[in-house]
């Protein structure tokens, strides 16, 4: 038997066994026999290392010009761009996502990577003629020290070049903390700067689990801001233990993104966007369409048209390439998707299509859930009320528009919400009311590289990522009078 690899943390510019000596291993969450190597199960210690060498990289750091910085950033994406069919192999093997959706994550981040090193050299401030004669009054902005990445294991790639990225671009260093589930691709991430030759220091990478690890970054007071993305449980732990030493957090949680379907002639179209929307990544993405609140007249109409769809998903490894659903991340994971189903039947809800945990075979090595569609679901049921981060998609029945923005809005979250319409004054009643960060209009949840990313409720806290507005978290602003004499 082969000997498993061993990865190690990347700190000041070494890589280093943990303290603690231990080690976990990793499996293909689409065949539990497929070992990815052994990781560090980090300690407080490990932390305290990185966070002390990036706070050391950071005062040369700052200092460069932006231009210097950005020419780092780009070794940084000409390596990334001749290694992205290795990446995507990485995911899909980690993830278990199918290999398209894989290699999307460093196709979109050549693509998103080039705008953020464009946006390190626009950190434009304000200028403003002072009432007092002879005094110039200047804003600049100043980047905030030293940042720490905790990423999720859903994009694990792609997620944490849109924190790193903007941080270093704009004269931060950064701890990087991905998700236990998906070491290697932050592995990877250390491996593409070194290959680049960022200055020691500047990037570090700290692997273990989120408990010991995430709470070591949120409260050591050294950390001056924490880009996190994850559940709303632990985005809050984090907000706690931050709020001592007052870190900047920027916060990117849960969602239970609706779809509103009213006045809309083309029921084609809104369903091919919807099914899209609810089963990428088995339907394991913060912006998944998990609600459909559709008007009563076409809601058999509508489900019948989205259960047809759902009828050319094959399920299986993502490696093989006919393949268009993976497995779910886990078998715990998997097991509470099925009760949430298990308990809507309960409750009344039918299962119009799929519902089923599949055995035999390839699907014995992972946990494989078939995208399910359950209608005559009620506002108040679990499965309409909580993000199940599965395929399960579930139709509410509506008699007026006024009754499904209000059912829309009726939950603790706020990302994104979808409307499929033909009417103007609807679209301009839902922009103006929806309760989220995001909408769209006629499409499903599918986001743009150069705007801002993030939601309201318990699905954000602080600048949104992404886009111009990515500034706003990682960088500070500082007022500076002179008088002349």
């Amino acid at each position: 038997m082969a000997e498993k690899r061993k990865y190690l943390n990347y700190i000041n510019g070494e890589w280093k066994e943990p303290g603690t000596g231990d080690f976990y291993e990793n499996f293909n969450p689409a065949d539990d026999q497929e070992s990815l190597g052994l990781y560090p199960l980090s300690d407080v210690e490990d932390v305290k290392a990185a966070i002390g060498s990036a706070e050391k990289a950071f005062s040369e750091w700052k200092n460069l010009s932006p231009a210097a910085r950005s020419d780092y950033m780009s070794r940084f994406l000409e390596v990334m761009a001749e290694d992205r069919d290795r990446i995507g192999e990485v995911v899909c093997r980690e993830a278990g996502k199918i290999l398209k959706e894989a290699l999307a994550e460093p196709e979109r981040g050549i693509e998103e990577v080039g705008y953020f090193i464009g946006e390190g050299q626009r950190l434009e401030g304000i200028t403003m003629p002072s009432s007092r004669p002879g005094v110039s009054s200047v804003a600049v902005r100043v980047p905030l020290g030293v940042v720490a990445a905790i990423t999720p294991w859903n994009f694990p790639f792609l997620t944490p070049l849109r924190k790193v990225i903007p941080a270093l671009v704009t004269g931060n260093t950064v701890v990087l903390k991905p998700a236990s589930a998906t070491p290697l691709s932050g592995v990877i991430i250390a491996e593409l700067f070194e290959k680049a030759g960022l200055p020691t220091g500047v990037f570090n990478l700290v692997l273990g689990s989120g408990k010991v690890v995430g709470d070591a970054i949120a409260s050591d007071p050294r950390v001056k801001g924490i880009s996190f993305t994850g559940s709303t449980a632990v985005g809050r732990g984090i907000n706690t233990q931050a709020a001592a030493n007052f870190t900047k957090i920027q916060l990117e949680m849960g969602g239970k993104n609706p779809a509103i379907v009213a006045d809309c002639l083309n029921l084609e179209n809104a369903a091919a966007q919807i099914t899209s929307s609810a089963f990428a990544l088995s339907g394991q993405r913060c912006t998944s369409i998990s609600r459909v609140i559709v008007m009563e007249k076409d809601a058999d109409r509508l489900e019948a048209l989205i259960a047809d769809k759902m009828k050319d998903y094959k399920l299986g490894n993502g490696l093989e390439p006919d393949v268009s659903l993976g497995p779910i991340i886990s078998r715990s994971a998997g097991e509470k998707i099925m009760n949430y189903i298990s308990d809507a039947v309960d409750a009344g809800a039918e299962i119009k299509a799929g519902g089923r945990q599949l055995e035999g075979g390839i699907f014995d090595k992972g946990f494989y859930i078939e995208p399910t569609l359950l209608s005559n679901v009620s506002p108040d049921m679990a499965a309409a009320r909580e993000e199940i981060f599965g395929p399960v998609l579930v139709t509410i029945p509506v008699n007026s528009f006024d009754e499904a923005m209000k059912i829309a809005n009726d939950t603790e979250y706020g990302l994104s919400a979808s409307l499929f319409t033909d009417s103007l004054p609807l679209i301009n009643k839902f922009q103006n009311e929806m309760e989220t960060g995001m909408t769209h209009t006629n499409h499903g949840t599918v986001t743009d590289g150069t705007m801002p990313f993030g939601g309201v409720k318990n699905s954000g806290l602080g600048p949104f990522s992404k886009g111009k507005t990515n500034r706003d978290f990682f960088t500070n602003i500082r007022v500076n009078y002179v008088k002349y004499v």
